[in-house]
């Protein structure tokens, strides 16, 4: 396992997209359609592997990130638009990453409340990002990783002989009716959304970021997006063997899942699995809290607000103002309903960003003149395309329930 100690930005930007969202998108396709729907986890992997090499692509051939980028090619409302929907994504997958963290450690040790663990997670995140430098933060992921997939290779090898892979036999049973919505939705969830864009700081951070190091860079996004498609396949197998009594929806349904674990497996079952949910949304809530200020000081920097700002400094002011906002303004969420308008505008918003950056690497990295010899292949255009007629796809019915 040497290998593992000469890949960082990338396996901390898989890692950081695995979250409770993902688990539980897995889980319901597993728990109603069983491993048929395997292949949905494969390709969302490989979308998101493509989206993570464009943005790697481009600040290999530049030395720009791809926030500078858009902000110095691209119309004004562009960054505008990612701002607006920065500051609201923030606010409300900040709040959904506190509640997930609380409820995985509260199922752990129910002696602290779920309100209580996430506030814990919350600051012990903005702590360990403030004190600690870019090294800590990638072993810390490094340590996660090993924690999630240990734990949910573990729990699926344990309820293997359960699993039904009579469904694979006819070629009809690889989309089973009325799965459409909840394929998109793993298409959709694999690998994260807004943290994709982390990986050009962690890039800078680790010293990587010269252009004879993008052929490593795009083996290390192919062995750290491996690692995410195999979790997805983990907890698809895991769902596909028990039988969830009711309807159940976001977190509570992997409660559900390890409820049931517990009287196939017994108790250690159980823990395990726990062990593992909490791994993927800690190691969540410490990248979005460690990547995301960086978004918000590039903004300001690449805008032209301030001249001296490094943005691959953590301890600049405009860094260290968004992790505060980051780790405090959602907390309001854990005791009071999202506003409905926030919400609204969130997901219309928020809907238009995968096929947004899809579209923003077709454009940047497809020009000669500003990547030279980077410029897209053949293949990776083609894959572009296909995220933004699925994510396209994903954003209008997002869009038709929102309003």
């Amino acid at each position: 396992m040497k290998w593992i100690k000469t890949i960082g930005p990338g396996l901390a930007v898989a890692a950081t997209g695995v979250g409770a969202g993902d688990m539980v998108a897995a889980a319901v396709a597993g728990s109603k359609y069983t491993v048929a729907v395997v292949w949905a986890v494969v390709l969302g992997a490989i979308l998101k592997y493509t989206l993570n090499e464009g943005i790697g692509r481009w600040q290999f051939a530049t030395g720009t990130t791809l926030l500078e980028g858009w902000i110095a090619k691209l119309p004004k409302w562009v960054s505008w638009y990612f701002l607006i929907y920065l500051f609201l994504w923030t606010f409300i997958v900040g709040g959904a990453l506190m509640s997930s963290c609380g409820i995985a450690a509260h199922s752990i040790f129910p002696g602290i409340s779920v309100s209580q663990w996430a506030i814990i997670h919350s600051f012990g995140g903005m702590a360990l990002v403030y004190w600690g430098k870019y090294s800590f933060f990638e072993k810390a992921i490094k340590f996660f990783i090993g924690l999630m997939f240990g734990t949910l290779i573990i729990s699926a090898a344990m309820i293997l002989p359960d699993i039904d892979f009579l469904p694979l036999t006819t070629t009809a049973s690889y989309i089973p009716k009325g799965s459409g919505k909840f394929l998109v939705g793993i298409l959709g969830g694999v690998g994260g959304s807004v943290t994709l864009l982390s990986y050009s700081y962690w890039l800078r951070e680790s010293k990587s970021s010269s252009k004879s190091n993008f052929r490593n860079s795009k083996w290390e996004l192919l062995i750290s997006y491996g690692f995410t498609g195999l979790f997805g396949i983990a907890v698809l197998l895991i769902a596909s063997s028990v039988n969830l009594p009711g309807e159940y929806s976001g977190s509570q349904l992997i409660l559900a899942i390890a409820d049931t674990l517990e009287s196939k497996t017994g108790t250690p079952g159980r823990f395990i699995f726990l062990f593992g949910f909490w791994g993927a949304v800690a190691s969540s809530l410490l990248g979005v809290w460690q990547g995301v200020p960086y978004l918000f000081s590039d903004f300001i920097h690449s805008s032209g607000f301030t001249k001296t700002l490094k943005v691959n400094n953590l301890q600049n002011k405009y860094y260290n103002g968004y992790l505060l906002y980051l780790g405090l303004a959602p907390v309001l969420l854990l005791y009071f309903d999202k506003p409905l308008w926030v919400v609204i505008i969130y997901s219309i918003i928020g809907a238009f960003f995968m096929p947004f950056l899809a579209i923003i690497l077709l454009i940047l990295n497809n020009k000669k003149e500003w990547v030279g010899d980077f410029k897209n292949p053949v293949l990776i255009n083609i894959l572009l395309i296909l995220s933004i007629l699925i994510f396209g796809y994903l954003c209008v019915v997002e869009v038709l329930e929102t309003v």
